[in-house]
């Protein structure tokens, strides 16, 4: 679907609501995420004074999330998925250990280690992903390969964490079904010091490219909302998670903050009893050249872990053990 009308022509050039195009030769829709936000913004306030709500129009937007119960439904964003750093912790080959070599990586259940050995616990989370071809006008992108990880409630890495180099919980791949979706069961990650709680994932043309993580098409995070955050963090199992959110924001948070997240916000459901639903849908547009982002350097990054091996630094004494 066609996200703008077409542009119009000027003497300076193609332009668009009186803006002239950053990309001349390029649809209206491929002009970049500043030029689409600034569009978005103006089609809401048009809106606005017209006494339409964003709902009834259809108007694509990030979502906050929400804490309530109900369906959650994944939100759609303007632009392509930004391209992130996997990180220190990937799992993939690329930074020492490679569980995407092992048996059984290709699975919806990622709570427990393969082969047995350790089960993660915590609050339950549905992850649910759905991923569109924009090279082929956003159309469902059935049968790639999606593999996911992240941390576990006291904020550390299997693999790579102290005692638990021996664990692979929290990854895993699934294959998008007809509706370019893949879903996992697993736990709402902690917060760890100097980042905003998120989600890794990878995105891969099928399962027989997932052994080599130069394969991907995408490399991005998932960003949870605060809410849901701060409620899943006044539970005992995720001490000290509480203290690393009120030090970030995602406006700070040095993967997320470049735009606050938009077109990583995903969109949440649930309760701590009955667990969450976790929702984004991933624009990704093969015809452009996958630039996995570099990981940022220094305490609180994604980058290469400290010399304690601390994910994203040492934690203050009430924060997760997070070796």
């Amino acid at each position: 679907m066609t996200a703008f009308p077409d542009p119009e022509s000027t003497p300076s050039g193609p332009s668009y609501q009186g803006r002239p195009l950053p990309r001349p030769e390029e649809e209206v829709v491929d002009q970049g995420l500043r030029f689409d936000v600034g569009t978005l913004v103006d089609r809401r306030r048009v809106l606005a004074l017209l006494g339409i709500g964003l709902g009834t129009a259809g108007l694509a937007a990030c979502s906050t999330g929400s804490g309530s119960s109900g369906d959650a439904a994944a939100t759609t964003a303007d632009g392509e998925i930004p391209d992130e750093t996997a990180g220190p912790y990937p799992g993939d080959g690329s930074n020492g250990p490679d569980v995407l070599e092992d048996s059984g990586i290709v699975r919806s259940d990622i709570r427990s280690s393969l082969g047995g050995g350790t089960t993660a616990t915590g609050v339950p989370m549905t992850l649910s992903l759905t991923v569109l071809d924009m090279a082929n006008d956003d159309a469902p992108f059935q049968d790639v390969a999606v593999y996911v990880w992240h941390c576990d409630a006291a904020g550390g890495y299997s693999m790579y964490s102290e005692g638990l180099e021996d664990e692979t919980y929290l990854r895993g791949v699934q294959t998008t079904d007809a509706d370019g979706t893949a879903t996992w069961t697993s736990i709402v990650p902690a917060c760890y010091t100097g980042r905003w709680p998120h989600i890794h994932f990878e995105v891969y043309p099928g399962t027989g490219s997932i052994d080599d993580s130069a394969n991907a098409i995408a490399t991005s995070q998932v960003a949870l909302p605060e809410d849901v955050c701060r409620t899943v963090y006044a539970l005992d199992e995720y001490a000290g998670s509480t203290a690393n959110l009120d030090q970030i924001s995602l406006d700070t948070d040095n993967v997320f903050g470049d735009d606050g997240g938009a077109l990583q916000l995903a969109t949440v459901s649930g309760d701590t009893d009955s667990g969450y639903t976790v929702s984004l849908t991933i624009r990704v547009d093969t015809t452009t050249e996958p630039s996995m982002g570099d990981a940022p350097a220094g305490p609180g990054g994604d980058g290469a872990p400290p010399a304690d091996g601390a994910p994203g630094g040492e934690p203050p004494s009430d924060a997760p053990s997070a070796p």
